[in-house]
């Protein structure tokens, strides 16, 4: 079968041709923090009454316009009212200082984007999923731990951002004496900063990718600094995440609480994903009947951003359905 890939540029009707099945327009809410979250919504046409909803955010660097723009607008042509929205302190987001990522903050994105959802005439708030991308599928199910509104949730090629962080790749880096040396380099990252009043960024994608990288780093490269799938607000695109942003990962497990979650979780992986780990031992931790880990056979990380004969549509249609209802 041929290998559909959506093509991105930086012009809106480019990225998402119109279908003639959605309304889509720009909307903002609030968060918790009091942060400001700009969000691009889709509404199915000629469907009346009160919707299911979901909100999607990811991939970990992306922007709505990525990814998630494209699981939101997809979703909608299913008959869902969804929202694509960037997280705080990215895209077109509000938040100070820029680039920073928070696995409390960025949590409570996902319960402000249901917050917003539940007043909405036209969206039934007993009927709300979230779906999350690579490393906001873990905020995702942080989400479903804490909030009892969401009734359904999507992870989809999950990353756990604060294992990943604290353990390293594969937990190649899980000591004492490893999480130390990080603890160290950033805090003194800390002091530059506050000296230089500024942030200075990790940098994002390596561009050019160098031969030897390993292949899950060429497979990012492969998506965000190519036409397939760069983007100008993308942090992973340009200039990366502030050095110091993965500081709170470091203490902040954020699947403690897994284990207690009663809502239904789909989680979808690539079976070939260098990230499948991640999957593989959430579901592990998840209980109950009403959970459920799809594994894509041959599917690398990325091909769950954008490649349409992979991500399971059909599967997360049927599911939200099933449990938005």
């Amino acid at each position: 079968m041929e290998n559909k890939k959506l093509t991105m540029t930086n012009e809106w009707d480019k990225i998402f041709p119109k279908s003639g099945k959605v309304n889509h327009r720009k909307i903002t809410f609030h968060n918790r923090y009091g942060i400001t979250l700009a969000a691009d919504l889709y509404e199915p046409k000629g469907v009346t009454g009160r919707l299911a909803a979901i909100a999607v955010s990811g991939p970990f660097g992306a922007v709505k316009e990525q990814a998630a723009g494209l699981y939101a607008q997809t979703m909608a042509e299913r008959g869902f009212l969804t929202i694509a929205f960037d997280p705080s302190f990215t895209g077109e987001s509000g938040g100070q200082p820029r680039y920073v990522a928070s696995p409390d903050i960025n949590t409570e994105d996902f319960q402000a984007a249901v917050d917003f959802l539940s007043v909405q005439e036209n969206v039934d708030p007993e009927r709300i999923g979230i779906i999350g991308i690579c490393g906001w599928g873990g905020m995702a199910l942080n989400a479903a731990a804490i909030d009892t509104r969401i009734k359904a949730t999507v992870a989809s090629t999950m990353y756990d951002m604060t294992r990943v962080n604290a353990k390293g790749y594969f937990d190649s880096e899980d000591s004492a004496d490893a999480r130390y040396e990080k603890r160290k380099a950033m805090n003194a990252q800390r002091v530059s900063d506050y000296k230089n009043g500024t942030y200075a960024l990790a940098g994002g994608v390596a561009d050019p990718m160098p031969e030897d990288a390993p292949f899950y780093f060429k497979d990012y490269h492969n998506y965000y600094k190519t036409d397939r799938g760069y983007h100008a607000r993308s942090l992973n695109s340009n200039g990366g995440w502030n050095v110091t942003s993965s500081l709170s990962f470091l203490n902040m497990p954020i699947l403690q609480y897994a284990d207690e979650i009663r809502s239904a979780v789909l989680l979808i992986h690539g079976e070939k994903a260098h990230s499948c780990y991640f999957s593989k031992d959430a579901y592990k931790m998840l209980k109950g009947d009403n959970k459920e880990l799809l594994l894509i056979p041959d599917a690398v990380h990325t091909d769950l951003y954008d490649n349409m004969d992979v991500i399971p549509f059909d599967k997360m249609e049927d599911f939200f359905k099933s449990n938005l209802r």
